[in-house]
């Protein structure tokens, strides 16, 4: 009797006070405490305002909801975490590629993922959105633009009671949100993630939190680098591949637009324009926990740093998780670290909870495979950008990289080989091949970390109208990573399971284990950047080269965070087409470099000093390692990647 007596005191507690009675301390952690398999299951077609398939009629979005029954008996109001979505019928969500499930009547069954599973009987909603033209909602699909944005920020509104809910696609019956507090938080992976991103630069009232995963920040550098084509299919193709079967049939002219919208020559248009989240981060009222992972090259972490920089100008309340894995959720890189973290970053942002999440350090970096820092700020507070530049050596194509600028005059010359890709540019650093200019520090006296984004200048006379650049940075040392470049991305997928949260019948929380999967290689790729030389003079607009003339073009490289130990050497890389990730130009340019106009900013924890400490002295002894030991790292290219391809 004393048992059930506890329980009810529980289920009868104030939603957020959970186990709390007057006298007590205000608890800190909610608590399975509602029962998952008689909880509420529903659907409600929220209304956009949109008509994006012009048929005359408000466009609705299917939200499938999964809710404890308990508190809405009891008159009480509860959260709601939501995960806005395209794939939850054409192409599945996680590492085992989940989707919906429905039972006769089409009332929803199978939730993917472990959100509802565990956060449902902790006293939280869980929401799964179909966006506009996926599944079963109306209008079409138009790749983070204001369909797609306007499908998760009404179903906000209407959680709110701003926006007007029905519960059939059809019909005039009302749904209301009478058992919400409107306290919304957004996840997802990489499309759902950029959902997320985009929502919160609306500024919607009630969007608490986000927590995007490997997720796009503008659109436009999802398909192309400073003008130079990162793949070959535009946003269009993305739009069909994800559309309902019906949509299809009724999209013709939104799919013409984003066709007219977004040439291949990668100039900006107002497309890109209304798909840029980042120009809006001054509108962000949420907090957000960003993850992705540093060697992503589906969703590279341009994405991440361009969009964290401009939420620090905002000064919005910030997390973030670094790992060396691919496009991967962390749910399968730290699956009990995970979910603790989210769990307590959900308690404080949605329940209210001082759990104390807000006060730790923000960032999660992994250093090695199931190895991991933490840092108080990130980037670090002493980090600066640091000039380094770079100059002739003993060979041609084989020089140095220190802080004093080359003699002018000075040149190295290459030729665009779309044969070649980055690893093989690293693998030949020390040799003078055609396809690549390197750069080398001497091996350094002391561990060099770099935190942020880079950037390199070049000025460069091409002999062609086209040309397309590379600049990559480069650990020359051995080291063991995860395996980026094999089918995983860095995990490997077990035959054993473990389970997070309630289940039923229809809906099991327990998902496939996964392990680190990890390779020795002898020079690690820590960070790239591409551009179309055409696009000198304006970022937005590609312009033909006149053949002999130089110009200058500094080219932006990804986000990262990484240490170069002791006894390895950090270089740069110039170069022409990088194989699998960009496209190459219309013609094969040879570049000559001019060394002494030619320069990297390079965000040194420590700065100048840092530099000038790690590169002076006798670096310790360091044991090469054997050829057999060692292997390069080469990126695989999908036929087609889609944001929240692969590991979904």
């Amino acid at each position: 009797m004393v048992a059930v007596a506890a329980l009810t005191a529980v289920l009868l507690a104030p939603a957020g006070a959970q186990g709390a009675s007057p006298g007590q301390e205000r608890p800190t952690e909610s608590r399975p405490v509602y029962s998952y398999e008689n909880a509420v299951r529903e659907s409600v077609w929220v209304d956009t305002g949109l008509d994006g398939d012009e048929d005359g009629r408000s466009d609705r979005v299917a939200v499938d909801i999964v809710r404890p029954r308990e508190p809405a008996r009891q008159g009480r109001k509860i959260p709601v975490i939501m995960d806005a979505s395209p794939y939850y019928s054409c192409c599945g969500r996680g590492n085992e590629s989940q989707l919906k499930t429905y039972d006769a009547e089409g009332r929803p069954v199978r939730f993917p993922l472990h959100y509802d599973n565990y956060f449902v009987p902790r006293g939280y909603a869980f929401a799964a959105v179909d966006l506009a033209g996926t599944n079963r909602s109306d209008g079409c699909v138009d790749v983070g633009g204001r369909s797609d944005v306007q499908s998760a920020k009404a179903v906000i509104d209407w959680l709110n009671g701003r926006a007007h809910g029905y519960t059939t696609r059809t019909g005039n019956a009302r749904a209301t949100a009478g058992w919400s507090d409107g306290r919304t938080g957004m996840i997802g992976k990489s499309y759902d993630g950029t959902v997320a991103n985009g929502v919160a630069a609306t500024g919607v009232e009630g969007l608490r939190t986000i927590v995007p995963i490997g997720a796009i920040s503008s659109w436009y550098d999802y398909y192309f680098a400073q003008g130079a084509p990162l793949y070959d299919s535009g946003p269009d193709w993305l739009s069909g591949y994800v559309e309902s079967p019906e949509a299809r049939g009724r999209c013709a002219a939104v799919q013409q637009r984003l066709v007219d919208g977004a040439p291949r020559t990668g100039d900006w248009s107002e497309l890109w324009s209304g798909r840029d989240y980042v120009k809006d981060a001054r509108k962000v009222r949420a907090s957000v926990f960003a993850v992705h992972g540093m060697q992503d090259l589906n969703v590279r972490t341009k994405h991440l740093g361009q969009w964290w920089d401009a939420l620090a100008d905002r000064g919005v309340e910030r997390k973030i998780w670094l790992s060396q894995t691919g496009h991967v959720d962390p749910f399968d890189y730290r699956r009990e670290v995970w979910v603790d973290t989210l769990h307590r970053w959900f308690d404080h942002y949605l329940l209210g909870y001082d759990n104390g999440i807000d006060r730790e350090p923000m960032a999660d970096i992994e250093r090695h495979p199931d190895q991991w820092s933490t840092d108080r700020v990130w980037p670090p507070r002493t980090t600066h950008a640091t000039t380094v530049r770079p100059g002739a050596g003993s060979a041609p194509g084989v020089g140095i990289l220190a802080l004093r600028p080359a003699r002018p005059g000075a040149t190295e010359t290459f030729t665009d080989d779309p044969a070649q890709s980055e690893t093989q540019w690293a693998a030949d650093l020390d040799r003078t091949t055609s396809a690549k200019a390197g750069f080398r520090t001497a091996p350094l006296t002391a561990d060099l970390r770099l935190s942020g984004s880079s950037a390199v200048t070049v000025t460069v006379t091409p002999t062609t109208p086209t040309a397309h650049l590379s600049a990559v940075l480069v650990d020359i040392g051995p080291d063991t990573i995860r395996d980026y470049g094999s089918s995983g991305e860095g995990i490997t997928t077990l035959t054993t399971r473990s389970c997070w949260g309630a289940s039923t019948t229809g809906d099991s929380s327990c998902f496939k284990d996964t392990a680190a999967r990890a390779t020795t290689v002898d020079r690690t790729v820590v960070s790239r950047g591409w551009a179309d030389l055409g696009t000198y003079a304006s970022p937005g607009k590609g312009r033909p080269l006149i053949p002999g003339r130089a110009v200058t073009l500094t080219i932006g490289l990804a986000a990262t965070d990484h240490v170069v130990p002791a006894g390895h050497r950090l270089a740069l890389i110039v170069a022409g087409t990088d194989r699998d990730l960009i496209d190459p130009p219309d013609s094969t340019p040879t570049l000559t470099l001019d060394l002494a106009r030619t320069s990297a900013k390079l965000p040194f924890v420590g700065g100048t000093g840092a530099f000038v400490r790690a590169t002076t002295g006798s670096a310790s002894a360091t044991a090469a390692p054997r050829a057999d030991d060692v292997q390069g790292v080469a990126p695989p290219r999908p036929a087609r990647r889609i944001p929240g391809g692969g590991h979904a």
